[in-house]
């Protein structure tokens, strides 16, 4: 009786060991991905964020009546025109509490090249972690999963660092594997 107790301590001891680390990595690997909402743009189009994948993507939440928010936005226009070519993207989240015609009022008069939407119930706020002060940024990477957290406004020299580092070919990230199978 003593064996098989023994025997199957051995056994289970590593097995319970094996599992926890297991559900350890699964659960770090899920902590930081971005919740895959989708966005329903002012035009009526509806991107959801596992789309995105293989993009950097900005999501920004903002509101017409948030002085930070209208001073960065010439800044976030020119970033996205910067960078679109390469695999960037802008997603404008208007808060709940904004109304929508001076949403729609602005996005127009300011011609904003990236997708804007109205987060009318507040959904994609909560989803990304209750967002309530504006302006608000994550940036998530072609993975999906969230880089950075900006509340305030954003520093753009360290955005296009960050926009450099991700957005730059796998060679360029990752010089050893660009090498590796090279023979000279």
């Amino acid at each position: 009786m003593k064996t098989t107790l023994a025997a199957s301590r051995k056994f289970l001891i590593p097995l319970i060991v094996l599992a926890l680390l297991v559900f350890l990595g699964l659960s770090l690997n899920h902590k930081n991905q971005a919740p895959d909402v989708t966005f329903t743009t002012l035009q009526g189009k509806q991107i959801k964020m596992s789309e995105l994948k293989g993009k950097v993507v900005l999501v920004n939440f903002w509101a017409t009546d948030c002085p930070g928010c209208i001073a960065e936005m010439p800044e976030l226009i020119a970033t996205y025109k910067q960078y679109r070519n390469r695999g960037f993207e802008v997603m404008a989240v208007a808060m709940s509490y904004d109304p929508p015609s001076h949403v729609l009022n602005y996005t127009t008069k300011n011609n904003l090249p990236f997708p804007v939407m109205h987060d009318g119930y507040g959904e994609i706020a909560e989803r990304f972690n209750d967002v309530s002060l504006t302006p608000t940024a994550f940036v998530v990477d072609q993975q999906g999963r969230i880089v950075s957290h900006v509340v305030g406004e954003l520093d753009f020299k360290a955005l296009h660092t960050l926009l450099e580092q991700k957005l730059a070919p796998a060679e360029v990230q990752n010089p050893q594997a660009a090498t590796a199978g090279k023979t000279s």
